[in-house]
């Protein structure tokens, strides 16, 4: 458990994060019944790489709580949490479609930012970048002919 400016992060093990939320969720001094987003963090190439970060929120007690789920680079599997909160279903599959972490017994994990058919994960470090030179007056040649035109 660690705390940041008043708000506190639980990490948790990726087997009990099921159980672990039923738990804030339905214990009445707790109750941290609402699932206000799900992200993640890419620390390559570090590892454990992955880190699926919950932020929960309790309406009665007006206070967040933050859960912070450790995966391997390799093994980014985690088991979903849509049984319990309902919008975690499209938090889920943002995850996913940015970050490629796939997520057990969900029920429609497909992308839903990207084209179906885009290859990787954006979201991810060691995804490529498609940056375009910064064109100067100094350069100005050199990336000209590097550009593509549109062809009469």
């Amino acid at each position: 458990m660690e705390s940041f400016r008043k708000q506190i992060t639980v990490v948790v093990d990726r087997d009990t994060i099921v159980s672990a939320c039923e738990i804030l969720r339905d214990t009445s001094d707790l109750a941290y019944n609402r699932l206000a987003s799900v992200t993640a963090v890419d620390y390559w190439p570090k590892e454990p790489r992955f880190a699926v970060i919950y932020q929960l929120f309790s309406i009665p007690k007006a206070e967040y709580l933050r859960m912070s789920v450790p995966l391997q680079g390799n093994d980014a599997i985690l088991p979903t949490i849509e049984g319990l909160y309902a919008n975690a279903n499209w938090l889920e599959r943002e995850v996913f479609d940015m970050f490629g972490i796939t997520f057990t017994g969900h029920s429609d994990l497909r992308r839903i930012l990207m084209p179906h058919e885009w290859e990787g994960h954006p979201l991810r470090k060691d995804y490529p970048l498609g940056v375009e030179e910064i064109q100067f007056s100094f350069n100005f040649d050199e990336i000209d002919r590097k550009k593509h035109y549109p062809k009469e």
